[in-house]
């Protein structure tokens, strides 16, 4: 894991991230703008009946992604014992890296392969924020994130 992540604990780092951008997704899209739901786009919150279905959907969505941070967190507390953490800059690079990933990941899959929801399906959906979620959220901060984590330039080895 070294080679693609740099330092071992930087893995803590990047699955606490995952956990967190889906935690983002979840209350920001879905629950403070309404744009989506996990399955908006195969069943359409249109009625009472489909928006319990999507709820239930979305809480296993949170359920997943708070497992997910747990695990991260539990690989911190691992990597805090063997006095291995990375810097503030370093964590906080690993964190936003595993936000991008999420990004990428969840948004070619249920976006684009899947046709679960997409970025914004309610009232209508809008290809054009997909494209864009995958540029910005998804490589974008995959990029800025690595950039972050690693070493600046002339720093000892």
């Amino acid at each position: 894991m070294r080679n693609l992540l740099g330092e071992r604990t930087s893995r803590a780092g990047v699955v606490i991230g995952v956990g967190m951008g889906g935690f983002v997704d979840g209350i920001v899209l879905h629950q403070v703008l309404h744009w989506h739901n996990m399955g908006s786009a195969v069943v359409p919150p249109t009625t009472l009946e489909a928006m319990q279905r999507n709820m239930v959907w979305d809480g296993l969505f949170h359920a997943g992604t708070w497992l997910i941070t747990f695990v991260g967190v539990w690989m911190l507390f691992g990597a805090a014992e063997a006095r291995t953490l990375p810097s503030r800059r370093a964590f906080a690079g690993q964190m936003l890296m595993g936000w991008g990933l999420f990004n990428l990941v969840e948004g070619v899959i249920d976006h684009h392969l899947l046709n679960l929801h997409h970025v914004r399906d309610l009232p209508a959906h809008v290809p054009a924020y997909d494209w864009a979620f995958l540029a910005v959220a998804g490589v974008g901060f995959t990029v800025a994130g690595r950039l972050l984590s690693r070493k600046p330039r002339g720093w000892g080895t």
